[in-house]
């Protein structure tokens, strides 16, 4: 798989931390985890290419991009070869919390936990009866937003192809009006 991002030095060893997790053998789900990745690290860095004012950490980007969804392989989503135990929705906290438990520095874990959706609040957990923790999940820090913004424009069901803005909108709309808002607000940030 010639993934083309990383000819920079890396932060922490995303692949060692892969494999540990996904084994070192091609899978179909390590292959399609390794693709969605991928391209969300492009676009990330792609924003940061475009807004050298926002002083994004490249390195940080580029890393916690191929890190974000590792706690997929815990999920049940057979049609993206999930075959895990976990509701889909808790991947984010599950890749966090394997982050944290691997020692990973906790801004990584940061982002695996508050990439779903455009984030979500206490109350969209609370209201939706979703099975997280009645937290926060918001992304606070700009690399947080752009990984999050970033992610929403490649589905894991057909990682190759980009969605537009109006796509990228309309995957989002399951999640309620104020994530909506909160893309729409970073499409005019990072456009």
């Amino acid at each position: 798989m010639g993934l083309k991002v990383f000819c920079i030095s890396s932060t922490v060893n995303w692949q060692e931390i892969i494999d540990r997790f996904y084994g070192e053998e091609e899978t179909e789900l390590k292959k399609l985890l390794l693709a969605h990745s991928e391209a969300v690290a492009q676009k990330a860095l792609s924003v940061a290419d475009r807004h050298p004012e926002l002083k994004l950490d490249r390195l940080f980007l580029a890393d916690a991009a191929m890190l974000h969804d590792i706690g997929i392989i815990e999920c049940h989503a057979p049609g993206i070869y999930c075959n895990g135990w976990a509701p889909y929705i808790c991947h984010g906290m599950i890749g966090s919390r394997m982050l944290t438990w691997s020692g990973v520095e906790h801004r990584y874990a940061r982002v695996c936990a508050r990439h779903t959706g455009a984030g979500l609040t206490c109350d969209d957990i609370v209201s939706q009866h979703l099975p997280l923790p009645p937290v926060s999940l918001l992304p606070e820090t700009l690399e947080e937003q752009v990984i999050c913004y970033a992610d929403k424009f490649y589905s894991k069901s057909h990682p190759e192809q980009e969605k537009n803005i109006e796509q990228a909108i309309r995957s989002l709309q399951k999640f309620g009006d104020e994530g909506v808002e909160r893309f729409k607000k970073w499409v005019v940030m990072f456009e």
